[in-house]
């Protein structure tokens, strides 16, 4: 057809570009960055606040007879600054109280009952419930049916576990200031009214526990000073033990047996 024009193709120009950079690069990139900065300010961050190391040591209340302060007493890291294991000592509570409980309660069954050999009546015709013994559970002077028997019980801890969970229960008590060291105390005379005055001037409430010396002789007066008042009960350190220190709200150490339980290094005075 003469009279139509023919439809011209426009040319597509070639155009070679460059290497494409993806955003998934560049998104990397950034993230890279930002954790580079942030780094860096948390290791600056860490040594501004990074602390010169205190004493070593937790320290606790001096005192008299009198209850006058004479200043503080160190305590040794090993014994009274360790992070106490609340699993440790929960299990150490259980063992102790479960070994103070005796299970003496014992009822006879009905072949331990004296008697009932017999059949008491025949078996059919009287009318009555068929029986056996007279010592049946079910009649007034028979066995009783599982009754409470008596268990011989006794649970043990491992000796390092034991020695750890002293080492907690005293850490919590000094962590949680209820340590006092009482200096010349176990050489007073038998008199209730000085051990009665030292607590109230301590401001000591509820259960009080006062550890002294193992030496056999020099202590009988506190004893008999300290055995009519309720709230205070008297230990020797060989005795010690996590129950009695957990159980204990106020925890009363006399400088001789804070000294024995330290061992051969010596107590520090403040």
């Amino acid at each position: 057809m003469a009279g139509k024009k023919a439809n011209k193709i426009p040319k597509t120009t070639i155009v070679q570009a460059g290497p494409k950079t993806s955003s998934k690069t560049v998104d990397k990139k950034r993230i890279t960055e930002v954790t580079e900065k942030k780094s860096q300010r948390s290791r600056k961050t860490q040594k501004t606040v990074r602390s010169k190391p205190t004493a070593q040591g937790v320290s606790a209340a001096l005192y008299d007879i009198n209850g006058q302060s004479l200043g503080k007493v160190v305590l040794p890291k090993e014994i009274f600054g360790q992070k106490p294991n609340k699993n440790l000592l929960v299990q150490a509570m259980r063992i102790y109280s479960s070994n103070q409980s005796a299970h003496w309660a014992q009822t006879k069954t009905r072949a331990e009952v004296r008697g009932g050999g017999a059949k008491p009546r025949r078996q059919k015709g009287s009318g009555k419930a068929r029986a056996g013994s007279i010592r049946s559970p079910l009649w007034v002077g028979g066995g009783v049916a599982l009754g409470p028997k008596y268990r011989k019980i006794k649970l043990t801890l491992p000796k390092k576990m034991k020695k750890k969970a002293l080492v907690f229960a005293l850490s919590s008590k000094a962590q949680a200031g209820d340590i006092k060291v009482i200096k010349n105390i176990e050489n007073i005379q038998a008199k209730t009214k000085i051990v009665a005055g030292l607590l109230n001037k301590l401001k000591t409430k509820d259960n009080t526990l006062l550890v002294i010396s193992d030496k056999s002789n020099d202590q009988k007066n506190l004893i008999l000073a300290s055995r009519n008042i309720k709230q205070i009960s008297v230990s020797r350190v060989n005795n010690l033990n996590a129950f009695e220190i957990v159980k204990s709200n106020n925890l009363l150490f006399s400088k001789e047996a804070l000294a024995a339980l330290v061992g051969e290094k010596p107590v520090k005075q403040l």
